[in-house]
């Protein structure tokens, strides 16, 4: 009998900090395997064993080393690579609108040096907004909250006496996606499909009209008109409602419903008091309010009106009376 040793993989890479332009050894740990597949973070790939590689820029980098091609012999490791002067990298290399983004200093220390840091956004109009760490700290996170041309995001490091300060622009551009909008005590709010936060809004008359409209208590659908005092024969305890894909998803003093239109199969979807909700056709939603968040979840699809995703919290605006969608 022959065993079949389990392949493990793994590398490093020397040296440890390295340079833009200076050549990095990867050195391959696998315990097994016949073909190798690297890819750098850059672009650049191997099919050798233990490449050599130099990156041109400096930059976090995700390594990857695949294994015989088997998506389950895979091992992923991030490399710093830093330059002579200091400078900092983004997380992305395209900017959205209220995404989250980390920015990281890349500073080449290697006697080991006390090094100060100081982030800096040199607009007095507000165009982005602290999300993670201090800005005297050496990563920091933030979204943008506008469309710009240029947004500049600056970075001064002390180290050992020197001084230097990095300028950086980024062009950040719009979101023109589906939107869900939101209603309480202070005000509307837009948040984009997809996006990470809701943001305030004025004078917007679509979001006026659409959240002024009769919410969840008449809806025609297949040619009938569905009123609330209809269903509410068939679901005594409805507040309100929303039919989809021969479903209705109700409002109910005991939370969050969905059953079929007949009154069979009610499955519970949220417990806490759901004073608004709505159904996003468009990208297969369900969004509802609690006290101190919104949630949402995929429609449901079985016959038997089950659930396999669980509900996920898209934001934690307080008092949401009104939900519409915007496609």
């Amino acid at each position: 009998m022959v065993a079949c040793k389990k392949i493990e993989v793994d590398f490093t890479y020397s040296p440890a900090e390295p340079r833009a332009g200076q050549a990095v050894t990867f050195s391959n740990l696998s315990t097994g395997g016949e073909e190798w597949a690297w890819t750098f973070g850059d672009g650049g790939t191997s099919t050798s064993k233990s490449p050599t590689y130099t990156y041109k820029n400096p930059g976090t980098y995700d390594v990857t080393l695949k294994v015989d091609g088997k998506s389950s012999l895979v091992r992923v490791q991030q490399i710093t690579v830093y330059d002579t002067i200091p400078s900092f990298s983004a997380s992305d290399t395209v900017f959205t609108i209220f995404s989250d983004y980390t920015f990281k200093a890349l500073v080449y220390n290697p006697y080991g040096y006390t090094i100060s840091y100081e982030w800096i956004l040199p607009l007095e109009t507000n165009y982005a907004e602290v999300t993670g760490g201090s800005t005297t700290e050496a990563s920091l996170s933030l979204y943008f909250t506008r469309p710009m041309a240029e947004a500049p995001v600056w970075l001064r490091v002390v180290m050992n006496g020197d001084t230097t300060l990095v300028k950086q622009t980024f062009s950040v551009s719009d979101r023109t996606t589906n939107s869900v909008l939101y209603r309480n005590a202070q005000g509307d709010y837009r948040q984009r499909i997809f996006g990470q936060r809701a943001e305030g809004i004025q004078a917007d008359a679509t979001a006026k009209t659409l959240l002024d409209a009769e919410q969840d208590t008449i809806q025609t659908y297949n040619g009938h008109t569905f009123r609330l005092s209809e269903l509410q024969a068939i679901f005594p305890e409805l507040l309100g409602f929303k039919i989809a894909n021969r479903k209705v998803y109700y409002r109910a003093t005991d939370g969050l419903w969905v059953a079929s239109l007949d009154g069979s199969n009610p499955v519970q979807i949220e417990q806490e008091a759901c004073p608004a909700m709505t159904i996003d056709l468009v990208d297969n939603r369900i969004y509802w309010a609690v006290a101190d968040q919104v949630k949402y979840m995929p429609l449901v699809g079985s016959d038997n009106n089950r659930f396999v995703t669980v509900p996920q919290t898209i934001n934690t605006l307080i008092g949401v009376t009104r939900i519409a969608a915007d496609n």
